[in-house]
């Protein structure tokens, strides 16, 4: 009986630990950009697009462009991360302020994002930031109609 109950445990004990070690290893972390590049794991980057740089194989569904740090003011010297991307390009891409992306670098230090959300402008931010009155956005009420 004695043998059952440390057999049970042993066997409990590995299956948590074996939980935790894969939980751990499923966590995504959010590193700045100038850490990106030498990730040895599966990151998260949030950075700036250079619309400048922007790259896109139709044909391949193959995206390149370079990210920078959305917060460095002009007077910074900001760190640049060039990423690929394999897929379609997001219908809101060229209205992006800035994105997130999931991936690791590569061989020769390119991030290869594997996924990437588009973050756009609020609609209810006016051009200096200020938030608008939403009334003015508002379509007919039932009482013109």
């Amino acid at each position: 009986m004695r043998a059952n109950y440390i057999i049970g445990s042993v066997i409990i004990v590995a299956f948590l630990i074996w939980g935790g070690t894969s939980f751990l290893e499923s966590t995504v972390q959010y590193v700045p950009i100038s850490k990106a590049s030498v990730s040895t794991r599966t990151v998260q980057v949030i950075g700036a697009v250079d619309f400048e740089t922007v790259q896109y194989d139709r044909e391949n569904l193959r995206l390149e462009f370079v990210i920078t740090n959305p917060e460095a003011t002009d007077d910074q010297q900001t760190d640049k991360l060039s990423v690929l991307y394999h897929g379609t390009v997001p219908g809101n891409f060229e209205q992006a302020t800035s994105v997130v992306l999931k991936g690791m670098p590569n061989e020769d230090g390119v991030f290869e994002a594997t996924q990437m959300l588009v973050k756009c402008p609020s609609k209810y931010q006016g051009e200096g930031g200020e938030i608008q009155d939403m009334n003015k956005h508002q379509g007919p009420t039932t009482d013109s109609l």
